[in-house]
């Protein structure tokens, strides 16, 4: 269990489980149990710890974002992660996600494109979850091919698309989640999750959802006249 810092964020944890999580169908108890733990507010920049609980986006360094609690929790329930799973993690930010995924699942690598955002999640998860995630400097658009296959493929942020290379990286029967937008519109999101059968990728849209950029994942845009 983690401590909570202090009592105004323990029930700032305690109103964005109930009133933005429950209220919006996230039903599965260890993702709810995890994120009344997990301390937030740790991991955004000292300016904005007083929102740390909004059910919004907040803006960290170098143009990353943490996601909104809301499609964050739809993501993970989505993911459908179990206790033995592997869990691969592109674009942990500052290490939230990160941290949230260790108490889901077997084991996580996580990918981070960005040095500072790198050296601040290694750092945090180094306090708060020592040995528990290895977060590994890389393009995120690459994965970890040096730990596949993986039970899970969790992008934190949203695609223009998903790079077919990503999906040599699932087991039989691993699910990689994202938002996928359309037309590379952030408003026209939608969670996506892709589930490996028989070696043969299906894809089902779950909600709709709008989430910043993950970093590389954007489609180059065309030249028009």
């Amino acid at each position: 269990m983690f401590e909570a810092t202090s009592p105004d964020y323990a029930t700032a944890r305690h109103n964005m489980v109930e009133n933005q999580l429950r209220a919006t169908g996230i039903i599965d108890p260890r993702i709810l149990a995890v994120m009344n733990e997990v301390p937030r507010e740790v991991f955004v920049p000292f300016t904005h710890v007083g929102v740390a609980y909004m059910d919004d986006a907040i803006k960290l360094i170098s143009g990353r974002y943490l996601m909104r609690p809301v499609v964050f929790a739809r993501l993970l329930q989505a993911a459908e992660i179990t206790p033995t799973d592997g869990v691969l993690e592109l674009a942990p930010a500052t290490g939230y996600s990160t941290l949230v995924l260790t108490r889901l699942a077997a084991s996580v690598s996580s990918v981070e494109p960005d040095a500072l955002l790198h050296k601040e999640a290694e750092k945090n998860l180094a306090v708060l979850a020592p040995g528990k995630a290895a977060v590994y400097a890389g393009a995120p658009v690459e994965g970890c091919i040096a730990n596949a296959p993986f039970d899970v493929i969790f992008i934190n942020g949203s695609v223009d698309y998903v790079p077919e290379y990503l999906f040599t990286q699932l087991d039989e029967g691993g699910r990689l989640v994202a938002v996928v937008r359309s037309q590379g519109i952030a408003q026209n999101g939608k969670i996506m999750r892709f589930r490996k059968i028989r070696g043969e990728i299906n894809s089902e849209v779950l909600f709709e959802a709008d989430a910043p950029l993950a970093p590389g994942f954007a489609l180059p845009r065309k030249f028009e006249f």
